[in-house]
């Protein structure tokens, strides 16, 4: 009854009132405002109780769009997927008053506007990107909007002019805030945009920490939150506690709990954006630059170098390459940079209790950060305007935040269900959420990070011979200038 009250009420006010089109989904600033955040696809689903009750009963009528001529915008009953690789076929049931309000807002802006629209996984992560080169090159009569992921074949799709330039279409304005994961940023390339994200930036990148390993050191674990709250969870900080958690416990001359444990490529990355740098830089001419060798980026591998070299478990011998992993969840150590996403995968099972905070911030830094890597949105180039058009006008009503819950805070629901407390959600996921930054390494055929530089510090090469950060820059630099001269082309 309530669903059918709710289009009652929209359509009454769409007869008496005729909005001026200036944009998909541009109405009042009431509707403007933060998409729930996720992980992938395009909302969280807030599962369990109710967090957020709509504002008020106002937000239950919708704004219908008109055209020029005052006739509200019909797609002609075309049936949308929005194909990935992860989203279920099957429909769930609302379980609270968010899911239930957007399940409304989404019934309503179908039937309005004469179309349907689902996720739906049809491809696999592996061969999503020779799946989109296909369908690009010889065309359909589907109705898709591709989910890509970053990397090489992503930009060749792009460079191919594989991808519709959502520049031209009027229907999308990426200066809304629920654009800010920045993708069309990434996307863009002598004035155009070839891909999209209306939904919350993913938090990756920040440092899990054992709980009982800090207290058997002395160490109070909520004060990891109180320090990252205050601005004071620092390198110097961090270093810190690291000295006072590595520890000999027999005193036989062997470490018996490190104090970090973790793949060590990702703890260089995550450095250098603590600390302001960054591999590749974009300029305001759109062109792409070598920025390894920045002040704040030299500063930040320096001292991540250092730090594995003093306070990281090495690898055991004929282990796993990621043998990481088993050792933080077995206590060999007290602290791991890694993605958000292992809290509820690799680590639901940790029997020590853990926390997650932001990476310690850098000393050229003045706020904490994380690497948004989002999976893009595209439109095929082979559709023509019309039909591209209405894919765009689709995309963006489904991705608008929902009516009556626009600063909701459900999308935490999910990572309350990941994490052992609260505060890896409330300041931490949050606080990722909002604070990020997009890297254009990913976006320079070529250009392999690993293999290139980071795989290179700290190790012994094929002479023995341990190279120093400004060696390793030095010898990479030529290579990066033809990548980067070819990808400017």
């Amino acid at each position: 009854m309530k669903r059918k009250m709710t289009r009652v009420i929209a359509m009454a006010m769409a007869a008496i009132t005729a909005v001026g089109f200036a944009g998909c989904g541009s109405q009042d600033d009431t509707t403007q405002g933060t998409t729930a955040g996720t992980t992938e696809g395009t909302t969280a689903s807030a599962a369990g109780e109710d967090v957020t009750e709509p504002a008020t009963e106002e937000a239950d009528a919708y704004t219908v769009l008109t055209d020029e001529n005052g006739e509200v915008y019909d797609l002609g009953g075309m049936e949308i997927i929005i194909r990935d690789w992860w989203s279920s076929s099957e429909e769930t049931e609302p379980e609270n008053a968010y899911e239930e309000a957007q399940q409304e807002y989404r019934d309503w802006i179908q039937e309005t506007y004469n179309f349907t629209i689902k996720e739906m996984a049809i491809s696999d992560w592996g061969s999503t990107p020779e799946d989109f080169l296909n369908y690009a090159t010889t065309g359909g009569d589907e109705n898709y909007i591709f989910t890509l992921r970053q990397g090489a074949e992503l930009v060749a799709a792009m460079n191919s002019g594989l991808m519709y330039d959502l520049s031209t279409l009027d229907c999308l304005d990426f200066s809304e805030e629920k654009w800010r994961s920045g993708i069309h940023e990434l996307m863009s390339k002598d004035g155009a945009i070839y891909g999209m994200r209306g939904i919350d930036p993913e938090p990756r990148g920040g440092m899990y920490f054992n709980k009982r390993l800090l207290e058997e050191a002395g160490v109070n674990p909520e004060d990891l939150y109180t320090w990252q709250e205050n601005g004071e969870w620092t390198w110097d900080k961090f270093e810190e506690v690291c000295a006072q958690v590595q520890r000999d416990i027999n005193n036989d001359g062997t470490v018996d709990i490190y104090a970090m444990v973790q793949q060590g490529s990702v703890f260089l990355e995550e450095a250098v954006y603590s600390n302001n740098g960054e591999f590749i830089g974009l300029d305001e001419d759109g062109t792409y630059y070598n920025d390894l060798e920045s002040n704040e980026t030299m500063e930040a591998l320096n001292w991540a170098v250092e730090m594995r070299a003093q306070y990281e478990m090495p690898q055991p011998e004929d282990s796993e390459w990621d043998f990481f992993l088993a050792e933080f969840v077995n206590g060999s150590a007290a602290f791991m940079a890694d993605q958000a996403y292992r809290a509820g995968q690799d680590y639901s099972t940790m029997t020590d209790d853990f926390g997650f905070v932001c990476f310690p911030m850098g000393p050229q830094a003045d706020d904490y950060t994380n690497c948004y890597t989002d999976n893009p949105y595209v439109i095929p180039a082979c559709y023509d305007e019309q039909k591209a058009w209405n894919l765009a006008f689709a995309y963006n009503l489904y991705t608008e935040p929902v009516p009556g819950f626009e600063d909701s805070d459900n999308w935490k629901s999910d990572y309350y269900g990941n994490f052992r407390d609260t505060e890896a959600v409330d300041y931490t996921i949050a606080r990722m959420v909002e604070n990020g930054m997009v890297t254009y390494h990913t976006m320079i055929p070529g250009l392999d990070l690993g293999a290139d530089i980071l795989w290179n510090l700290g190790s012994p090469d094929e002479n023995g011979v341990v190279q120093t950060v400004a060696q390793a820059a030095e010898s990479i630099r030529n290579t990066w200038q033809a990548y980067l001269d070819e990808a400017n082309q």
